[in-house]
Protein backbone atom coordinates (compact mmCIF):
# COMPACT_ATOMS: atom_id res chain seq x y z
CA UNK A 1 0.00 0.00 0.00
CA UNK A 2 1.41 3.13 -0.78
CA UNK A 3 1.05 6.42 0.79
CA UNK A 4 -0.11 9.26 -1.05
CA UNK A 5 -0.81 12.99 -0.23
CA UNK A 6 -3.18 15.07 -2.51
CA UNK A 7 -2.18 19.04 -2.11
CA UNK A 8 -5.63 20.42 -2.98
CA UNK A 9 -8.92 19.80 -2.84
CA UNK A 10 -10.35 20.56 -5.82
CA UNK A 11 -12.35 19.02 -8.31
CA UNK A 12 -9.25 17.15 -9.55
CA UNK A 13 -7.84 16.40 -6.22
CA UNK A 14 -10.75 15.11 -5.02
CA UNK A 15 -11.77 12.90 -8.00
CA UNK A 16 -7.81 11.24 -8.19
CA UNK A 17 -8.36 10.71 -4.43
CA UNK A 18 -10.99 8.46 -4.88
CA UNK A 19 -9.77 6.96 -7.93
CA UNK A 20 -6.62 6.00 -6.01
CA UNK A 21 -8.22 4.77 -2.91
CA UNK A 22 -10.60 2.24 -4.82
CA UNK A 23 -6.81 1.02 -6.24
CA UNK A 24 -6.03 0.53 -2.79
CA UNK A 25 -3.93 3.62 -1.76
CA UNK A 26 -3.39 4.92 1.39
CA UNK A 27 -5.19 8.51 0.30
CA UNK A 28 -4.72 12.00 2.79
CA UNK A 29 -5.67 15.16 1.00
CA UNK A 30 -4.35 18.12 2.59
CA UNK A 31 -6.34 21.67 1.90
CA UNK A 32 -5.57 25.51 2.67
CA UNK A 33 -9.24 26.53 2.80
CA UNK A 34 -11.55 25.50 5.16
CA UNK A 35 -13.64 23.88 2.87
CA UNK A 36 -13.27 21.47 -0.39
CA UNK A 37 -13.90 22.42 -4.12
CA UNK A 38 -11.51 25.06 -4.53
CA UNK A 39 -12.95 27.22 -7.13
CA UNK A 40 -15.71 24.60 -7.82
CA UNK A 41 -17.82 26.44 -5.36
CA UNK A 42 -21.67 27.94 -4.43
CA UNK A 43 -21.74 30.65 -2.25
CA UNK A 44 -25.17 31.39 0.26
CA UNK A 45 -26.37 34.44 1.26
CA UNK A 46 -29.64 35.11 2.96
CA UNK A 47 -31.65 32.56 0.36
CA UNK A 48 -29.64 33.34 -2.29
CA UNK A 49 -26.94 31.19 -4.10
CA UNK A 50 -24.53 31.97 -6.62
CA UNK A 51 -22.12 29.27 -8.78
CA UNK A 52 -18.43 31.52 -7.45
CA UNK A 53 -16.64 29.01 -10.38
CA UNK A 54 -17.74 26.69 -13.10
CA UNK A 55 -21.30 27.85 -13.71
CA UNK A 56 -21.93 25.28 -17.03
CA UNK A 57 -21.71 21.88 -16.48
CA UNK A 58 -20.77 19.57 -19.82
CA UNK A 59 -19.88 16.21 -20.44
CA UNK A 60 -21.52 14.46 -17.49
CA UNK A 61 -20.05 11.04 -18.68
CA UNK A 62 -16.76 11.94 -16.94
CA UNK A 63 -18.52 12.29 -13.25
CA UNK A 64 -20.54 8.85 -14.37
CA UNK A 65 -17.79 6.71 -15.00
CA UNK A 66 -15.54 8.10 -11.73
CA UNK A 67 -19.12 7.41 -9.49
CA UNK A 68 -19.42 4.30 -11.25
CA UNK A 69 -15.56 3.37 -10.68
CA UNK A 70 -15.65 4.30 -6.69
CA UNK A 71 -19.25 3.48 -5.53
CA UNK A 72 -23.13 4.52 -6.07
CA UNK A 73 -23.82 6.16 -9.78
CA UNK A 74 -23.84 9.83 -10.19
CA UNK A 75 -26.81 10.43 -10.37
CA UNK A 76 -27.72 9.34 -7.10
CA UNK A 77 -25.25 11.49 -5.66
CA UNK A 78 -26.49 15.29 -7.44
CA UNK A 79 -29.28 16.48 -9.13
CA UNK A 80 -28.69 16.09 -12.34
CA UNK A 81 -30.99 18.75 -14.88
CA UNK A 82 -30.79 19.28 -18.38
CA UNK A 83 -30.46 23.24 -19.31
CA UNK A 84 -33.23 23.93 -22.05
CA UNK A 85 -33.32 26.46 -23.77
CA UNK A 86 -29.40 27.17 -23.20
CA UNK A 87 -27.65 30.42 -24.21
CA UNK A 88 -28.76 33.83 -24.69
CA UNK A 89 -26.68 35.41 -27.09
CA UNK A 90 -27.38 39.10 -27.70
CA UNK A 91 -25.20 41.23 -30.21
CA UNK A 92 -24.53 45.33 -30.78
CA UNK A 93 -26.36 45.30 -33.43
CA UNK A 94 -29.61 44.49 -31.29
CA UNK A 95 -30.01 40.77 -32.42
CA UNK A 96 -30.13 37.69 -30.59
CA UNK A 97 -29.58 34.47 -31.03
CA UNK A 98 -31.48 31.03 -28.17
CA UNK A 99 -29.53 28.45 -28.68
CA UNK A 100 -30.94 25.13 -27.37
CA UNK A 101 -29.46 22.84 -24.57
CA UNK A 102 -28.55 20.14 -27.19
CA UNK A 103 -28.31 18.68 -30.71
CA UNK A 104 -25.82 20.48 -33.09
CA UNK A 105 -28.45 20.13 -35.85
CA UNK A 106 -31.08 22.31 -33.14
CA UNK A 107 -28.24 24.69 -32.76
CA UNK A 108 -28.11 25.22 -36.88
CA UNK A 109 -31.55 25.81 -36.82
CA UNK A 110 -31.45 28.28 -34.46
CA UNK A 111 -28.81 30.28 -36.08
CA UNK A 112 -30.44 29.89 -39.13
CA UNK A 113 -33.76 31.46 -37.69
CA UNK A 114 -31.73 34.40 -35.79
CA UNK A 115 -29.03 35.29 -39.23
CA UNK A 116 -29.89 33.18 -42.28
CA UNK A 117 -30.21 30.02 -44.09
CA UNK A 118 -26.50 30.57 -45.05
CA UNK A 119 -25.50 30.79 -41.12
CA UNK A 120 -26.86 27.83 -40.21
CA UNK A 121 -25.60 25.68 -43.16
CA UNK A 122 -22.14 26.61 -42.32
CA UNK A 123 -22.82 26.58 -38.27
CA UNK A 124 -23.43 22.54 -39.30
CA UNK A 125 -20.52 21.84 -41.39
CA UNK A 126 -18.13 23.47 -38.81
CA UNK A 127 -19.33 21.19 -36.12
CA UNK A 128 -19.73 18.09 -38.20
CA UNK A 129 -15.49 19.03 -38.94
CA UNK A 130 -15.44 20.06 -35.01
CA UNK A 131 -17.16 16.33 -34.16
CA UNK A 132 -14.10 14.86 -36.17
CA UNK A 133 -11.41 17.04 -34.41
CA UNK A 134 -13.12 15.49 -31.01
CA UNK A 135 -13.29 11.81 -32.21
CA UNK A 136 -9.11 12.25 -33.68
CA UNK A 137 -8.10 14.29 -30.65
CA UNK A 138 -9.95 12.90 -27.35
CA UNK A 139 -8.14 9.16 -26.96
CA UNK A 140 -4.80 10.22 -28.02
CA UNK A 141 -4.55 14.02 -26.39
CA UNK A 142 -7.40 14.53 -23.76
CA UNK A 143 -7.56 11.10 -22.25
CA UNK A 144 -4.22 9.97 -22.45
CA UNK A 145 -0.62 11.25 -20.85
CA UNK A 146 1.09 14.10 -22.74
CA UNK A 147 4.29 13.08 -24.22
CA UNK A 148 5.33 16.34 -26.01
CA UNK A 149 4.66 16.50 -30.21
CA UNK A 150 5.03 12.80 -30.06
CA UNK A 151 1.04 13.09 -28.85
CA UNK A 152 0.11 13.93 -32.73
CA UNK A 153 1.58 10.33 -34.07
CA UNK A 154 -1.80 8.94 -34.14
CA UNK A 155 -3.03 11.93 -36.60
CA UNK A 156 0.13 10.93 -38.94
CA UNK A 157 -3.08 10.84 -41.96
CA UNK A 158 -2.11 13.72 -44.16
CA UNK A 159 -6.13 14.23 -43.68
CA UNK A 160 -6.66 13.96 -40.06
CA UNK A 161 -3.70 16.85 -39.56
CA UNK A 162 -6.02 18.54 -42.42
CA UNK A 163 -8.93 18.26 -40.53
CA UNK A 164 -7.63 19.09 -36.90
CA UNK A 165 -5.55 22.23 -38.51
CA UNK A 166 -3.17 22.25 -36.06
CA UNK A 167 -1.24 25.16 -37.54
CA UNK A 168 -4.58 27.16 -37.62
CA UNK A 169 -6.41 29.65 -34.71
CA UNK A 170 -9.87 29.37 -34.22
CA UNK A 171 -10.52 32.88 -35.35
CA UNK A 172 -9.16 31.64 -38.58
CA UNK A 173 -11.23 28.92 -38.88
CA UNK A 174 -14.35 31.02 -37.84
CA UNK A 175 -13.62 33.17 -40.80
CA UNK A 176 -12.67 30.43 -43.09
CA UNK A 177 -16.18 28.75 -42.35
CA UNK A 178 -18.49 31.50 -41.32
CA UNK A 179 -19.70 34.38 -43.15
CA UNK A 180 -21.72 36.19 -40.25
CA UNK A 181 -18.99 38.17 -38.00
CA UNK A 182 -21.58 37.44 -35.62
CA UNK A 183 -21.27 33.79 -35.43
CA UNK A 184 -17.59 34.76 -35.55
CA UNK A 185 -18.33 36.46 -32.33
CA UNK A 186 -20.26 33.04 -30.94
CA UNK A 187 -17.18 31.14 -31.66
CA UNK A 188 -14.75 33.65 -30.68
CA UNK A 189 -16.03 32.88 -27.11
CA UNK A 190 -15.24 29.65 -26.74
CA UNK A 191 -11.45 30.49 -26.72
CA UNK A 192 -12.53 32.39 -23.56
CA UNK A 193 -13.48 28.34 -21.71
CA UNK A 194 -9.42 27.74 -21.72
CA UNK A 195 -8.66 31.66 -20.87
CA UNK A 196 -7.39 32.14 -23.99
CA UNK A 197 -7.76 34.76 -27.25
CA UNK A 198 -9.23 33.43 -30.34
CA UNK A 199 -6.40 34.90 -32.51
CA UNK A 200 -4.30 32.80 -30.78
CA UNK A 201 -5.72 29.63 -29.56
CA UNK A 202 -6.01 26.96 -31.69
CA UNK A 203 -8.73 26.18 -34.29
CA UNK A 204 -8.87 22.26 -32.11
CA UNK A 205 -11.22 24.76 -29.51
CA UNK A 206 -13.89 24.17 -31.98
CA UNK A 207 -14.35 20.88 -30.11
CA UNK A 208 -15.71 22.91 -27.26
CA UNK A 209 -18.76 24.62 -28.78
CA UNK A 210 -19.26 20.56 -30.15
CA UNK A 211 -19.22 19.37 -27.15
CA UNK A 212 -21.03 21.31 -25.45
CA UNK A 213 -24.25 20.68 -28.38
CA UNK A 214 -23.72 17.08 -28.42
CA UNK A 215 -23.82 15.91 -25.18
CA UNK A 216 -25.84 18.70 -23.92
CA UNK A 217 -25.81 21.73 -21.00
CA UNK A 218 -26.65 20.96 -17.38
CA UNK A 219 -27.18 22.23 -14.28
CA UNK A 220 -26.86 20.70 -10.73
CA UNK A 221 -30.52 21.85 -8.41
CA UNK A 222 -28.34 23.24 -5.99
CA UNK A 223 -25.81 24.88 -7.72
CA UNK A 224 -22.77 23.15 -9.12
CA UNK A 225 -20.78 23.73 -5.88
CA UNK A 226 -23.38 20.32 -4.75
CA UNK A 227 -20.60 18.54 -6.89
CA UNK A 228 -17.91 19.33 -4.62
CA UNK A 229 -20.21 17.92 -2.00
CA UNK A 230 -20.66 14.37 -3.49
CA UNK A 231 -16.96 14.27 -4.63
CA UNK A 232 -16.01 14.81 -1.01
CA UNK A 233 -18.41 12.13 0.46
CA UNK A 234 -17.16 9.96 -1.94
CA UNK A 235 -13.65 10.23 -0.52
CA UNK A 236 -14.71 9.44 2.69
CA UNK A 237 -16.82 6.31 2.04
CA UNK A 238 -13.87 5.19 0.36
CA UNK A 239 -11.61 6.04 3.48
CA UNK A 240 -9.42 9.28 2.32
CA UNK A 241 -8.65 11.61 5.16
CA UNK A 242 -9.17 15.07 3.90
CA UNK A 243 -8.23 17.87 6.34
CA UNK A 244 -8.55 21.40 5.28
CA UNK A 245 -6.92 24.64 6.92
CA UNK A 246 -3.80 22.87 6.52
CA UNK A 247 -0.64 24.76 4.28
CA UNK A 248 1.61 22.77 2.18
CA UNK A 249 4.92 24.81 2.16
CA UNK A 250 6.92 22.66 0.77
CA UNK A 251 7.27 19.38 -1.42
CA UNK A 252 10.26 17.45 -0.39
CA UNK A 253 12.26 15.61 -2.38
CA UNK A 254 15.63 13.50 -2.66
CA UNK A 255 17.97 12.08 -5.46
CA UNK A 256 15.50 9.33 -5.28
CA UNK A 257 11.97 11.11 -5.84
CA UNK A 258 8.93 12.98 -3.99
CA UNK A 259 9.66 11.85 0.36
CA UNK A 260 6.91 13.92 1.81
CA UNK A 261 5.37 17.63 2.03
CA UNK A 262 5.72 20.02 4.38
CA UNK A 263 2.53 21.35 5.99
CA UNK A 264 2.17 23.84 9.23
CA UNK A 265 5.67 22.96 10.10
CA UNK A 266 4.96 19.44 10.35
CA UNK A 267 6.74 16.84 8.01
CA UNK A 268 4.30 14.23 6.34
CA UNK A 269 6.10 11.48 4.57
CA UNK A 270 4.62 10.42 1.14
CA UNK A 271 5.10 7.60 -1.47
CA UNK A 272 3.57 9.80 -3.96
CA UNK A 273 2.61 13.47 -4.17
CA UNK A 274 -0.40 14.50 -6.45
CA UNK A 275 -0.24 18.41 -6.41
CA UNK A 276 -4.24 19.72 -7.44
CA UNK A 277 -2.49 23.37 -7.12
CA UNK A 278 -1.58 25.54 -9.50
CA UNK A 279 1.33 24.07 -11.82
CA UNK A 280 3.60 27.57 -11.68
CA UNK A 281 3.41 27.20 -8.00
CA UNK A 282 4.41 23.84 -7.74
CA UNK A 283 7.36 24.34 -9.82
CA UNK A 284 8.40 28.10 -8.73
CA UNK A 285 7.34 27.57 -4.81
CA UNK A 286 6.70 24.31 -3.44
CA UNK A 287 9.60 22.32 -5.07
CA UNK A 288 13.83 23.37 -4.80
CA UNK A 289 14.78 20.61 -7.05
CA UNK A 290 16.70 20.97 -10.42
CA UNK A 291 14.82 18.93 -11.96
CA UNK A 292 11.74 21.20 -11.49
CA UNK A 293 13.78 24.20 -13.31
CA UNK A 294 12.25 22.66 -17.10
CA UNK A 295 8.93 22.56 -16.76
CA UNK A 296 9.27 25.81 -14.61
CA UNK A 297 10.57 27.39 -17.76
CA UNK A 298 8.09 26.15 -19.99
CA UNK A 299 5.05 27.52 -17.80
CA UNK A 300 7.09 30.86 -17.94
CA UNK A 301 7.46 30.63 -21.82
CA UNK A 302 3.16 30.52 -22.16
CA UNK A 303 0.67 33.33 -21.42
CA UNK A 304 -1.88 33.47 -18.08
CA UNK A 305 -4.74 32.78 -18.99
CA UNK A 306 -7.41 35.76 -18.62
CA UNK A 307 -8.86 36.21 -14.91
CA UNK A 308 -12.61 36.99 -14.76
CA UNK A 309 -14.10 40.45 -12.57
CA UNK A 310 -17.48 38.98 -10.85
CA UNK A 311 -20.48 40.52 -8.95
CA UNK A 312 -22.88 38.64 -6.76
CA UNK A 313 -26.37 40.47 -7.56
CA UNK A 314 -28.93 39.66 -5.12
CA UNK A 315 -31.87 40.98 -7.51
CA UNK A 316 -35.63 42.01 -6.50
CA UNK A 317 -38.22 40.59 -9.51
CA UNK A 318 -38.32 38.26 -12.07
CA UNK A 319 -36.54 39.50 -15.48
CA UNK A 320 -38.29 38.49 -18.76
CA UNK A 321 -36.39 36.82 -21.20
CA UNK A 322 -33.62 35.85 -19.61
CA UNK A 323 -32.61 32.45 -19.63
CA UNK A 324 -30.19 30.34 -17.33
CA UNK A 325 -26.85 31.23 -19.46
CA UNK A 326 -26.96 34.78 -20.79
CA UNK A 327 -24.15 36.69 -22.91
CA UNK A 328 -24.58 40.44 -23.89
CA UNK A 329 -21.43 41.11 -26.86
CA UNK A 330 -19.69 44.50 -26.90
CA UNK A 331 -19.43 45.98 -30.58
CA UNK A 332 -15.32 45.61 -30.36
CA UNK A 333 -15.10 42.20 -29.43
CA UNK A 334 -11.31 42.45 -29.94
CA UNK A 335 -11.05 45.42 -28.07
CA UNK A 336 -11.55 42.94 -24.88
CA UNK A 337 -8.63 40.48 -25.91
CA UNK A 338 -6.17 43.64 -26.35
CA UNK A 339 -7.19 44.78 -22.90
CA UNK A 340 -6.61 41.62 -21.66
CA UNK A 341 -3.73 40.28 -23.44
CA UNK A 342 -1.84 43.67 -24.57
CA UNK A 343 1.64 45.07 -23.37
CA UNK A 344 -0.20 47.25 -21.17
CA UNK A 345 -3.60 45.80 -19.51
CA UNK A 346 -6.20 47.46 -18.35
CA UNK A 347 -10.01 46.64 -17.19
CA UNK A 348 -11.94 45.57 -20.51
CA UNK A 349 -14.19 49.07 -21.07
CA UNK A 350 -16.59 47.78 -23.31
CA UNK A 351 -16.30 43.96 -22.43
CA UNK A 352 -18.55 40.93 -23.35
CA UNK A 353 -21.00 40.11 -20.05
CA UNK A 354 -22.00 36.94 -19.11
CA UNK A 355 -25.36 36.61 -16.17
CA UNK A 356 -25.72 33.02 -15.04
CA UNK A 357 -29.37 32.94 -13.10
CA UNK A 358 -30.33 29.57 -13.02
CA UNK A 359 -34.19 28.85 -12.58
CA UNK A 360 -33.57 27.04 -9.55
CA UNK A 361 -35.39 27.25 -6.54
CA UNK A 362 -32.58 26.11 -4.42
CA UNK A 363 -30.53 28.98 -5.61
CA UNK A 364 -33.10 32.00 -4.42
CA UNK A 365 -35.24 32.65 -1.34
CA UNK A 366 -38.62 32.34 -3.57
CA UNK A 367 -40.42 33.02 -6.70
CA UNK A 368 -39.68 36.36 -6.72
CA UNK A 369 -36.25 36.71 -7.14
CA UNK A 370 -33.13 35.94 -8.60
CA UNK A 371 -29.80 35.40 -7.76
CA UNK A 372 -27.37 36.51 -10.51
CA UNK A 373 -23.55 35.50 -11.67
CA UNK A 374 -22.14 38.09 -13.22
CA UNK A 375 -18.74 37.68 -14.99
CA UNK A 376 -16.52 39.60 -17.50
CA UNK A 377 -13.02 38.94 -18.40
CA UNK A 378 -10.23 40.55 -17.09
CA UNK A 379 -6.65 41.14 -16.63
CA UNK A 380 -5.18 39.45 -14.26
CA UNK A 381 -4.07 40.99 -10.91
CA UNK A 382 -0.69 42.44 -11.38
CA UNK A 383 0.28 45.41 -8.85
CA UNK A 384 3.58 45.88 -10.32
CA UNK A 385 3.31 45.98 -14.49
CA UNK A 386 -0.43 45.59 -14.40
CA UNK A 387 -3.66 46.15 -13.00
CA UNK A 388 -4.35 46.22 -9.37
CA UNK A 389 -7.44 44.44 -8.48
CA UNK A 390 -6.73 44.92 -4.38
CA UNK A 391 -7.27 48.42 -4.83
CA UNK A 392 -10.95 48.56 -3.02
CA UNK A 393 -12.11 52.20 -5.05
CA UNK A 394 -11.18 50.49 -8.60
CA UNK A 395 -13.39 47.61 -7.96
CA UNK A 396 -16.43 49.37 -6.88
CA UNK A 397 -16.05 52.20 -9.73
CA UNK A 398 -15.62 48.72 -12.04
CA UNK A 399 -18.66 47.37 -11.07
CA UNK A 400 -20.57 50.32 -11.28
CA UNK A 401 -19.53 50.48 -14.73
CA UNK A 402 -20.63 46.99 -15.66
CA UNK A 403 -23.85 47.51 -14.62
CA UNK A 404 -24.18 50.76 -16.18
CA UNK A 405 -22.95 48.81 -19.68
CA UNK A 406 -25.37 46.22 -19.14
CA UNK A 407 -28.08 49.12 -18.58
CA UNK A 408 -26.91 50.64 -21.85
CA UNK A 409 -27.46 46.84 -23.54
CA UNK A 410 -30.99 47.20 -22.10
CA UNK A 411 -30.63 45.58 -19.44
CA UNK A 412 -30.47 47.43 -16.25
CA UNK A 413 -31.62 46.09 -13.08
CA UNK A 414 -29.55 49.06 -10.96
CA UNK A 415 -32.81 49.53 -8.64
CA UNK A 416 -33.65 45.91 -8.43
CA UNK A 417 -30.19 44.85 -6.73
CA UNK A 418 -31.13 44.28 -3.28
CA UNK A 419 -26.90 43.79 -2.13
CA UNK A 420 -23.71 42.99 -4.71
CA UNK A 421 -20.54 41.31 -3.87
CA UNK A 422 -17.11 41.88 -5.70
CA UNK A 423 -15.21 39.09 -6.23
CA UNK A 424 -11.51 40.25 -8.11
CA UNK A 425 -8.41 38.57 -9.72
CA UNK A 426 -6.83 39.43 -6.68
CA UNK A 427 -9.64 37.41 -4.82
CA UNK A 428 -9.04 35.03 -6.56
CA UNK A 429 -5.42 34.68 -5.88
CA UNK A 430 -5.94 34.66 -2.33
CA UNK A 431 -8.60 32.07 -1.91
CA UNK A 432 -7.38 29.48 -4.67
CA UNK A 433 -4.07 30.42 -4.85
CA UNK A 434 -4.36 31.23 -8.65
CA UNK A 435 -1.36 33.31 -9.19
CA UNK A 436 -2.82 37.16 -10.94
CA UNK A 437 -6.34 35.07 -10.32
CA UNK A 438 -5.54 33.23 -14.00
CA UNK A 439 -8.68 31.04 -13.94
CA UNK A 440 -6.88 28.55 -15.78
CA UNK A 441 -3.25 28.81 -15.16
CA UNK A 442 -1.96 29.13 -18.72
CA UNK A 443 -3.90 30.02 -21.60
CA UNK A 444 -3.94 27.89 -24.86
CA UNK A 445 -2.25 30.89 -26.97
CA UNK A 446 0.00 29.69 -29.60
CA UNK A 447 0.19 26.57 -31.28
CA UNK A 448 2.52 24.60 -28.66
CA UNK A 449 0.44 26.19 -25.67
CA UNK A 450 -0.76 22.37 -25.59
CA UNK A 451 2.86 21.05 -25.12
CA UNK A 452 4.41 23.59 -22.61
CA UNK A 453 1.35 22.75 -20.18
CA UNK A 454 2.68 20.86 -17.32
CA UNK A 455 2.30 16.89 -17.56
CA UNK A 456 0.52 14.87 -15.41
CA UNK A 457 3.33 12.72 -14.23
CA UNK A 458 6.41 14.89 -13.54
CA UNK A 459 10.46 14.37 -14.02
CA UNK A 460 10.39 13.89 -10.29
CA UNK A 461 9.90 10.29 -9.36
CA UNK A 462 6.78 10.10 -7.37
CA UNK A 463 5.11 13.55 -8.09
CA UNK A 464 2.33 14.22 -10.23
CA UNK A 465 -0.02 17.40 -10.89
CA UNK A 466 -3.20 17.26 -11.87
CA UNK A 467 -6.20 20.22 -11.80
CA UNK A 468 -6.74 23.07 -14.38
CA UNK A 469 -3.03 24.23 -14.82
CA UNK A 470 -2.46 20.75 -15.87
CA UNK A 471 -2.57 18.68 -18.87
CA UNK A 472 -5.28 18.11 -19.75
CA UNK A 473 -6.60 22.03 -19.32
CA UNK A 474 -9.13 23.62 -17.15
CA UNK A 475 -13.05 23.25 -17.07
CA UNK A 476 -14.86 20.45 -14.77
CA UNK A 477 -14.74 17.61 -18.02
CA UNK A 478 -11.14 18.01 -18.34
CA UNK A 479 -9.91 17.96 -15.02
CA UNK A 480 -11.54 14.96 -14.37
CA UNK A 481 -10.22 13.48 -17.32
CA UNK A 482 -6.56 14.64 -15.86
CA UNK A 483 -8.08 12.65 -12.66
CA UNK A 484 -8.25 9.57 -14.36
CA UNK A 485 -4.81 9.86 -16.38
CA UNK A 486 -3.51 10.76 -13.54
CA UNK A 487 -4.84 7.39 -11.26
CA UNK A 488 -3.58 5.26 -14.34
CA UNK A 489 -0.40 6.75 -14.36
CA UNK A 490 0.28 5.95 -10.47
CA UNK A 491 -1.68 2.67 -10.67
CA UNK A 492 -2.58 0.22 -8.22
CA UNK A 493 -0.77 -0.12 -5.23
Amino acid sequence: MSSVVVIGAGAAGLATAARLAVKGHQVQILEQADSVGGKLATYRRDGFAFDTGPSLFTLPAVYRDLFLKTGRAFEEEVDLQPVEPAFGYRFADGSSVTMPGVDPARCARALGDAFGDKTAAEWRALMERAGKMWRLTREPFLQSPLDGWRTLLPLAKPADVRTVAPWSTLRGLGRSTLSDPRAITLLDRYATYTGSDPRKAPAVLATVPYVEQEFGAWHLGGGLGTLADALRRRCEERGVEIRTGVNVSRIVTNQAGVTGVIADDEHIDADIVVANADAGQVYHQLLDDPRARKPARAINRSDASLAGFVLLLAVRGRTPGLLHHNVWFPENYDAEFDSIFGKHPTPVDDPAIYVCAPDDPQMRPDDDHESWFVLVNAPRHDPTGGVDWSNAELAESYADHILAVLARRGMDVRDRILWREIRTPADLEVSARAPGGSIYGTSSNGARAAFDRPANKSDIPGLYLVGGSTHPGGGLPLVGMGAEITASLIGRA
